[in-house]
């Protein structure tokens, strides 16, 4: 009541801020701090030019999810808080030290569907793509930015698809300048996955992208999330043309096929990493080449494993 009495007077927002943060170690506060986010976004939407009480917002705001996430509580911010989050954005959209907490902070409002919706609403995708293309050597901010970006396009009824389309090379930009860094490169690739899902990657891409990804496996073969989501990926780059399942069989770097086998034998007991492989080689066989070649390399075998391994799945 206090802040809102006195939206224009920036000394009565700081300090409103600063009190509700004294609260935050006090577990029983958190059901009325949860209320709060409006009040604190909209201070910073009002004090758009003071960039302590947007620092001091952002890291209270990331307090409070941090919270609601560990207690399981999913926060569905509405469209007014994700405006608010979007003018801070641009405000600060060549500060990198802030915008790395701020995409933090995107990246666990977008674990909400809702709050993911309302992100998309507001129009959020071209800024974070103009983040990404600036920082690209950040890896908190692309880290950040490709899982808000996987958020906002799984989404069925997405409308933004030349937007989207357009997220596709800055993706694999990212893939490509951090190949080595797992972390970032499993949350590019969930974000390509969720691109091809939507057919956003152009016919001339789907080589490319797929080379991409297998060095993405080559490179980072011990982790499962990364495997999954890069053979997901792949899948249906596979289902959206032939010349991605002829990349996956003569890739410059090594047979696609042995990278198969390799990959389910390093992740035998996961049942998720099974079913995305088997859902890759589901879609190469719908072309009859690389099925003669698939036969050739007794990809039979590996699908008699995957069934005895699983037999209820």
């Amino acid at each position: 009541d206090f802040m809102q009495a006195s939206w224009d007077i920036e000394e009565v927002q700081a300090k409103g801020i600063q009190h509700l943060a004294s609260f935050v170690k006090d577990k029983s506060a958190f059901p009325c701090l949860q209320k709060c986010t409006e009040v604190i976004t909209c201070a910073m939407k009002t004090h758009i030019d003071s960039l302590e009480l947007h620092v001091e917002g952002c890291t209270l705001l990331l307090e409070i999810l941090s919270q609601a996430l560990e207690q399981g509580v999913m926060m569905a911010l509405d469209e007014f808080v994700a405006s608010c989050l979007l003018h801070t954005v641009r405000k600060h959209s060549e500060n990198e030290e802030f915008l790395s907490s701020l995409c933090t902070l995107l990246m666990m409002v977008s674990a909400s569907e809702v709050a993911a919706e309302n992100l998309r609403k507001v129009g959020i995708i071209p800024d974070l793509l103009s983040i990404l293309r600036r920082f690209l050597h950040n890896d908190k901010i692309c880290f950040s930015c490709c899982a808000v970006l996987w958020s906002l396009a799984v989404s069925e009824n997405n409308g933004d698809r030349a937007v989207l389309e357009s997220a596709v090379p800055v993706t694999s930009a990212v893939l490509q300048n951090h190949l080595q860094n797992g972390v970032v490169a499993e949350s590019a690739c969930s974000a390509l996955w969720a691109l091809s899902l939507q057919g956003c990657v152009a016919d001339s891409d789907c080589e490319p992208t797929a080379a991409l990804l297998l060095d993405a496996l080559r490179m980072n073969p011990e982790r499962a999330v990364l495997v999954k989501n890069g053979c997901l990926a792949l899948a249906s780059l596979v289902r959206l043309s032939e010349t991605a399942a002829l990349a996956i069989l003569l890739d410059s770097k090594g047979s696609g096929t042995e990278l198969i086998k390799d990959e389910y034998h390093l992740h035998f007991d996961d049942p998720g990493v099974a079913e995305a492989l088997c859902l890759l080689m589901n879609e190469m066989v719908q072309y009859d080449e690389v099925m003669l070649d698939m036969r050739s390399q007794k990809m039979e075998k590996l699908l008699s494993e995957i069934k005895l391994q699983f037999p209820f799945s």
